[in-house]
């Protein structure tokens, strides 16, 4: 038996069940999904500095998006947020580094 006690996707049960695996799970609570949620974010991050991939981003994309959703917004309004700052303060394509500022 291995023990995971972590947050996972909600087709996980089903595609463990599918491979004649017994497992046992629970549901969390409202109060209990933003931490948890959270430390999936960390490890989620630590496998894309690791491996640096698009699947690894995909996952983080989709935490982000757990984590809007906990917070009591919708994957439209995430979007819509980063679209704002991104007209307002730009993205990262160009690769801007800032060096210092004089006072």
């Amino acid at each position: 038996m291995k023990i995971y006690n972590k947050l996972v996707r909600d087709k996980i049960p089903e595609i463990i069940g599918a491979t004649g695996k017994s497992f046992d799970v629970h549901y969390a609570k409202k109060e209990d999904l933003l931490p948890l949620l959270e430390s999936k974010l960390n490890e989620e991050v630590s496998e894309y500095l690791e491996a640096k991939n698009l699947e690894e981003l995909a996952d983080i994309m989709e935490v982000l998006i757990g984590l809007a959703n906990a917070l009591g917004y919708s994957e439209k309004d995430l979007i819509n947020k980063r679209n704002e700052k991104k007209e307002e303060r730009g993205g990262f394509e160009k690769g801007v580094v800032l060096e210092q500022v004089y006072e």
